[in-house]
């Protein structure tokens, strides 16, 4: 089986990091393709690769697959054993539920916090409506980690997709400089420090495009 991500800039696309870190953490093999997003050309160069336009898309063989939370649900069901959603049914309804939430969600703090894996903003002050979002990741966090958390740092313990959806609002909140509970800044910690993560902002890091919409 040989599968293929196409992603958009490490720095900005929040949405490509998801399924790109599941990936790794799994141990699994793929090749990658960057399509720096937003700039001339990135369109047709992304439709290329799929009809709905968009990054990330995972490809295997003749079949793609686009939206990253569809892919990394592919990707559980390919690779039981990389254990993507906890195998206890209440856990995994409750995975689902908040990787779901995740991604229609949290529009404010989608808006204002941009993500940027090459700035930081010490003292950011935090509009009421992106703080009620702020606060209501902490209390997903917080609770899950209470009640699943115990056999390891990670919402459910060991990683999961549910990890790999927050990762991308983890990588924002070190950017503005957003002050957590302590659960949820061990959480944070936890996360920043998996190899994939670290690996992806070193991707940033080497990455010569600027958008500047996304750059404050």
């Amino acid at each position: 089986m040989s599968l293929t991500l196409v992603i958009g800039n490490k720095a900005y696309s929040s949405w490509s990091m998801r399924p790109w870190i599941a990936l790794k953490e799994a141990d699994i093999a793929f090749e990658e393709i960057v399509i720096p997003i937003y700039i001339e050309g990135s369109s047709e160069k992304i439709f290329a690769h799929s009809p709905a336009g968009k990054v990330p898309i995972l490809k295997d063989g003749d079949l793609t697959i686009w939206d990253s939370l569809a892919i990394l649900e592919y990707l559980a069901e390919t690779y039981p054993q990389a254990r993507l959603w906890p195998s206890d049914k209440r856990a995994r309804a409750l995975a689902r539920a908040i990787s779901a939430e995740m991604h229609s969600g949290f529009v404010p703090l989608r808006k204002l916090m941009t993500m940027n894996l090459r700035r930081h903003y010490p003292g950011f002050e935090v509009p009421e409506d992106v703080q009620a979002n702020v606060d209501r990741v902490q209390q997903i966090w917080d609770e899950t980690r209470a009640a699943h958390g115990k056999d390891g740092p990670f919402l459910f313990g060991h990683f999961t997709a549910a990890d790999a959806m927050y990762a991308p609002v983890v990588t924002r909140f070190k950017t503005y400089d957003v002050k957590l509970t302590p659960t949820s800044q061990a959480y944070a910690d936890a996360i920043l420090a998996l190899p994939s993560v670290k690996d992806w902002y070193a991707g940033a890091a080497a990455e010569s495009w600027v958008l500047d919409q996304y750059e404050y």
